[in-house]
């Protein structure tokens, strides 16, 4: 599966044992099917962990900008 939001999927690699023996193993993202509000209206997503913990963090308040001495 595959982040609707992010585009997350899978990953392909090697186990390598204590002899050094390689077998193909697949690593999957974290994906879950989501029911969430979007313009007031709830659509299912299937969304990774981590875009789902980025929704719900508050936004960062905005620095002032400060103007160099010249």
């Amino acid at each position: 599966m595959q982040c609707q939001i992010c585009k997350k999927a899978g990953m392909t690699g090697n186990n390598v044992s204590h002899s050094n023996r390689k077998t193909k193993t697949r690593w999957m993202a974290n994906v879950h099917k989501q029911t969430l509000a979007i313009n007031g209206k709830p659509v299912r997503l299937k969304i990774c962990s981590r875009c789902l913990r980025t929704m719900y963090k508050p936004p960062r308040p905005k620095k002032a900008r400060t103007r160099a001495a010249a």
